[in-house]
């Protein structure tokens, strides 16, 4: 994406878009970004063909949904909003440039949203969407009422979008295909840096330095949030303070501004201790389990004593924090097996969340539902993807999910699964979902913790596993 062509961040409002059609409305992106307009106040419609849960709110909210693609849709509408797995080609984009109307990029839209606001981008290849949550949650708790829009819903609000009446914008900043270099924050969070989405940044090189170009849109008289125990950010962290810039850093090194330690990770969840500039803060506690869930915590809690909140509201709001859907998100509980949604498809996410899980098993084995999410990531990172799904004690492999790109011989779900050290009775691929409950139900038995993991569509399914493990 070249993001010059972009309109960036200060020089449209909302309102100035008009009526605003979306394109994948159901989507989690859109939805999000729908939800925001919707509750300012900005007529939205939008299409899909899929009935997603979330098309209901919308409704709700007075948004239209179109449950089919066509030219008609866009009748009355100012602006139109793509993603960027939305083709050029498609009839609603090509309709909209022969009508003349306005065509934006979801980054865009969002971005004018953002005018006027101290906005809060969280980027960073794992960890955005719980950091940006949790960053929210903090700020309603002291009273703050943000603008929010997320990758994924707060458990206990069901929501991933709103217009808040204070001065912040919490956004989740997208690295993927480069669209946070449009945004212009007050505050700039990177919680790691990753090889990942090499196909649009080249190298490792050009991802840093795709990230230190956001990281120097932040304004002057803000600052950088990072982790100083993540190797990919310290040339970050040296370039930003040798140009002046203000940052600030949190993890469990001794050099850190928020330093962690005495991390407990347990099925109750994650405390430690925190120290600020020296100075001890007492226990935090995050009712999620991870020592990652702890450093997701730990950027919220740095960049609100930054901000100066108080820290009783912080704690307090950290304690109440209800985690997000699709992370780590217990669906329930059949027959003795403990079925869980969780949105890790990276390597190192995955690992993570596997360990995790491995925690909360306790004496069960651990039963893994995984599709792959894009051919590009599958086949380069093959043997990483491999050694995190061997963290579990049954796998079962679905083909990979990725819209609008081939397969190349010897790639994809069969070559993952062979790749996998496990006896092959304990790993399986399944190409289609229409069979994986039933392989599910084969392979599980009290005790046993099942989640289903990676690409978008998969990592929603938890509920239909629950209703097939209760026929069985």
């Amino acid at each position: 994406m070249n993001t010059a062509e972009l309109t960036p961040a200060g020089e449209l409002t909302a309102e100035e878009l008009g009526t605003v059609h979306l394109i994948g409305i159901g989507g989690v992106g859109m939805g999000g970004l729908a939800r925001l307009l919707l509750t300012r106040g900005v007529p939205v419609s939008g299409s899909e063909l899929r009935e997603w849960p979330a098309l209901a709110a919308l409704r709700a909210l007075g948004g239209t949904v179109h449950m089919a693609h066509e030219a008609s849709n866009l009748d009355g509408v100012d602006t139109v909003v793509y993603s960027t797995a939305i083709p050029q080609d498609h009839v609603e984009i090509v309709e909209a440039r022969r009508r003349g109307l306005r065509v934006m990029h979801r980054s865009e839209a969002l971005a004018a949203a953002m005018t006027g606001r101290r906005t809060i981008a969280v980027a960073g290849t794992h960890g955005k969407t719980t950091t940006t949550s949790i960053m929210t949650v903090i700020l309603q708790h002291a009273g703050e009422d943000p603008s929010f829009v997320i990758g994924g819903e707060i458990s206990a609000a069901g929501s991933n979008g709103h217009h808040g009446s204070g001065s912040y914008f919490v956004a989740e900043a997208d690295e993927s295909d480069k669209s946070f270099l449009i945004y212009r924050p007050h505050v700039s969070i990177i919680t790691n840096i990753e090889g990942d989405h090499l196909n649009n940044w080249g190298d490792l090189a050009g991802l840093k330095a795709g990230f230190l170009e956001f990281a120097q849109l932040t304004d002057t008289d803000g600052f950088v949030v990072t982790c100083i125990d993540d190797e990919g950010v310290g040339e970050l962290i040296a370039g930003l303070r040798a140009a002046g810039r203000t940052v600030y850093t949190y993890g469990e090194s001794e050099g850190a501004d928020l330093r962690i330690s005495d991390v407990v990770s347990s099925v109750q969840g994650v405390r430690y201790q925190a120290t600020l500039d020296g100075k001890p803060l007492g226990e935090i506690q995050l009712a999620l389990p991870g020592r990652h869930m702890g450093l997701n915590s730990a950027a919220a809690v740095l960049t609100a004593m930054r901000l100066g909140l108080p820290l009783q509201k912080i704690t307090e709001a950290l304690s109440s924090f209800p985690g997000v859907r699709r992370r780590f998100e217990r669906k329930g509980t059949v027959a003795g097996v403990r079925v869980y949604d969780e949105y890790a498809y990276h390597p190192t996410a995955v690992k993570a969340a596997l360990r995790t899980l491995r925690e909360v098993a306790g004496d069960g084995r651990l039963v893994v539902v995984f599709q792959p999410y894009r051919v590009y990531r599958t086949r380069d990172l093959q043997s990483e993807l491999a050694e995190g799904l061997a963290i579990a004690d049954e796998v079962i492999v679905m083909e990979v999910f990725g819209p609008g790109e081939q397969r190349g011989p010897g790639e994809g779900g069969v070559a993952l699964t062979a790749a996998i050290d496990l006896s092959p009775e304990h790993k399986v691929f399944v190409p289609s979902w229409e069979d994986v409950a039933a392989e599910v139900v084969r392979r599980s038995r009290p005790g046993d913790v099942v989640v289903t993991m990676g690409a978008p569509p998969i990592s929603m399914m938890g509920d239909e596993l629950l209703a097939a493990l209760a026929e069985a």
